[in-house]
């Protein structure tokens, strides 16, 4: 059945892919621009600022994929790309000039139409595709996921580039406008060498694209993917500041860093396709919940110091202290030794060793009484302190990062495999349903770890939220299928109480 792929089908999803690829760049973009220009003190802007200006792009392309998708039905996938090419290189023109939370704002908004180009690509890929050849086609479209990790990759080292490693801060305008000339260029290529085509079908209304949501499948299904994907995306760009802030890397190994997580998580989806095939969608998605809840709880404990009352030295006989020394007390001609405090502070000086790994306790005493006092029997001498450091080493950090992020990729496949099982003749209609809802989870997440750092000063704390998000779902699915099995074999169901009561 391949004679009925042309050359051009191949052409056309190469053209896609790329294109997506560098929209979905763009549509990151201010988890780096931002943060540098944070950093570099060219605006004064807080976490909670901070975490609107990564959100609102994502908003856009989430919004306006309905939309989008409708037009690409209606006119063909080529000028609607070329379309968002265009338009998005206008604010990236214009950011240089961007004075203002507002405005940079704005400008974010407007060049978040990118991320609705997932919705445009889909429609004009499988129109060029069999039925039987659509999930290879789409699959190897949706690697432009991977985009996010070329932002953070590449987009840091240009910022050093420019602005010769800080030294002329203004030069950062540099990199959009190289971002706008990048979306032009490939506006032309794309008007160049691709083929116009619309789908045989009706295009699609309003009205039809809205008629799922009051299924509440859509809804569940959506909510997992706010997690699978929108939290992707999010981390996508949170990471940069998160390692900048909490281990003190530099901008551009931030970036490395956050690729290390986003390019495996982008490209592993065609893993979690076929996992779904083999195994059951259903199954897929409890395991990547059980792996999202069990990573989140190890990604949420903070570096931290515990300072908490130690075992403190208590005087024996009644009597007058003689002798404060080093590393002793004497009252009466006895001799209490204690622990110096000594070096603590110099805890963390060793990355390498065991204490960068695993919670390590100190203990030390510290002289509460003074030559000459009267003390009596039992009464504290000197005041125990113990102290449990957690470095939470960023190595160890990064490979729990990289693991969600690759549970997250495997979900994104399995939440779509659900799709035609229960909506066999409204795969695109409801496709773009939660594909929605997932962009949306990119907007929010952001906005929530910006307050949630400022009220609760944790980091972490935007790991706290995932482990919030992740127990629901887990649960929702869980509920789901007891539900399942209470309809169609209540006799298993029966069974399997009585004995979850005896146990």
């Amino acid at each position: 059945m391949q004679n009925d792929i042309s050359p051009v089908s191949h052409r056309i999803l190469f053209l896609n892919t790329l294109a997506f690829t560098i929209c979905f760049a763009v549509w990151t973009f201010n988890g780096v621009m931002v943060t540098y220009l944070v950093n570099a003190g060219v605006f004064d802007w807080g976490p909670v600022e901070v975490g609107w200006l990564l959100g609102i792009p994502i908003l856009t392309g989430s919004i306006l994929r309905l939309p989008l998708g409708i037009l690409t039905d209606k006119y063909g996938g080529k000028w609607v790309f070329v379309g968002i090419l265009l338009a998005c290189a206008i604010p990236m023109l214009l950011l240089p000039y961007a004075s203002s939370f507002i405005v940079f704002a704005l400008l974010s908004f407007i060049f978040g139409l990118a991320g609705a180009s997932f919705a445009v690509g889909i429609g004009f890929t499988s129109v060029w595709y069999p039925k039987h050849w659509q999930g290879r086609a789409l699959g190897i479209f949706g690697a432009g996921n991977a985009g996010a990790a070329l932002t953070t990759l590449f987009a840091p080292t240009l910022l050093n580039s420019f602005t010769n490693n800080g030294e002329n801060i203004e030069n950062w305008v540099y990199l959009p406008q190289v971002y706008a000339g990048v979306l032009i260029v490939m506006a032309v290529i794309f008007i160049i060498f691709s083929v116009n085509k619309k789908p045989d079908t009706p295009p699609r209304t309003l009205k039809m694209v809205m008629k799922p949501l009051g299924n509440v499948r859509v809804w569940r299904f959506g909510y997992y993917y706010f997690l699978v994907f929108g939290c992707f995306v999010a981390f996508s760009q949170w990471l940069v500041p998160y390692f900048m802030n909490v281990y003190g890397t530099s901008l551009v190994v931030a970036g490395l860093f956050a690729s290390i997580f986003s390019l495996p998580s982008g490209v592993i989806r065609a893993l979690g396709g076929w996992m779904s095939d083999k195994i059951g969608a259903r199954r897929v998605m409890f395991g990547v919940f059980k792996w999202s809840i069990l990573l989140s709880v190890l990604l949420m404990i903070p570096k931290m110091d515990i300072f908490t009352p130690g075992k403190g030295v208590i005087s024996k006989v009644n009597g007058e202290v003689t002798e404060v020394g080093n590393n002793s007390i004497k009252v009466n001609g006895n001799e209490y030794p204690y622990k110096p405090k000594g070096n603590i502070e110099e805890k963390s000086d060793d990355p390498g060793g065991l204490a960068s790994i695993f919670p390590i306790k100190y203990n030390w005493q510290e002289p509460v009484v003074e030559e000459g006092d009267q003390v009596k029997k039992k009464e504290l001498l000197a005041k125990g302190t113990t102290l449990i450091s957690f470095q939470a080493n960023m190595w160890i950090y990064i490979v729990f990062m990289c693991a969600i992020g690759i549970s997250w990729g495997i979900g994104k496949a399995g939440v779509y495999r659900f799709i035609p099982d229960y909506f066999p003749n409204e795969v695109g209609i409801v496709g773009g349903m939660v594909g929605v809802m997932g962009g949306l989870g990119g907007f929010i997440c952001p906005i929530l770890f910006g307050y949630l750092l400022d009220w609760t000063g944790l980091w972490t704390s935007s790991w706290m939220l995932v482990l919030l998000i992740s127990a629901t779902c887990f649960f929702w699915l869980q509920k789901v299928v007891q539900k399942i099995i209470h309809n169609k074999a209540p006799e298993i169901a029966e069974q399997m109480e009585e004995k979850n009561g005896n146990s």
